[in-house]
């Protein structure tokens, strides 16, 4: 429902401004702020973007959570598309965005709301699976599966025992020895 009201409102705000502040600065200036800040809109993405990427390789090479930094460009970015989108409203909203303070608080805002729907909910995961659906219910326990495999060289991978039996030892001590000739 929320978001109906945004679909019905933004246009008729954008309007709005559009009369009013197109009839203070005139047809010329408000097209230039338009194409001016389409255009600031897409080199934001762009660059948001790729740093981004960099960002994302950087967190993962230093072992650090990346997600504070791709909410942070996340939100970058959808300053860049409002700037793309044609009105001073949606304007303003993305200056909002490109302040650092705005940008956490907004992201705390989501956090908590996050969180509180997780609680609602009730539901409690265990390593990736919802308590009581397969997996421990121990979360300190993690689930999996092994072989004991006694033969060094299995015959399934391929590799030749130690012995093949005709005398010539083909294991890994002889490895350089092809058997094309005799050494």
């Amino acid at each position: 429902m929320v978001f109906l009201w945004i679909f019905v409102l933004l246009p008729v705000i954008e309007i709005a401004l559009f009369v009013t502040i197109g009839g203070e600065i005139g047809v010329w200036a408000t097209l230039a702020w338009v194409l001016l800040a389409a255009m600031a809109g897409v080199a934001l993405i762009r660059w948001q973007g790729a740093r981004a990427a960099l960002d994302l390789q950087q967190s993962l090479n230093d072992l650090r959570d990346p997600s504070a930094s791709v909410a942070h460009r996340t939100l970058l970015v959808l300053a860049g598309f409002l700037l793309i989108v044609p009105g001073f409203f949606t304007d303003v909203l993305a200056g909002f965005l490109l302040i650092p303070a705005v940008r956490n608080l907004v992201l705390r805002q989501i956090a908590s709301r996050a969180k509180a729907g997780m609680n609602q909910a009730g539901v409690r995961f265990t390593y990736g699976y919802p308590a009581g659906q397969g997996g421990s219910r121990d979360p300190g326990v993690i689930d999996g599966e092994y072989v004991v495999q006694d033969d060094p060289y299995p015959a399934q991978t391929g590799l030749p025992r130690a012995d093949d039996g005709n005398g010539d030892a083909k294991g890994p001590e002889n490895r350089g020895k092809s058997g094309w000739t005799r050494h």
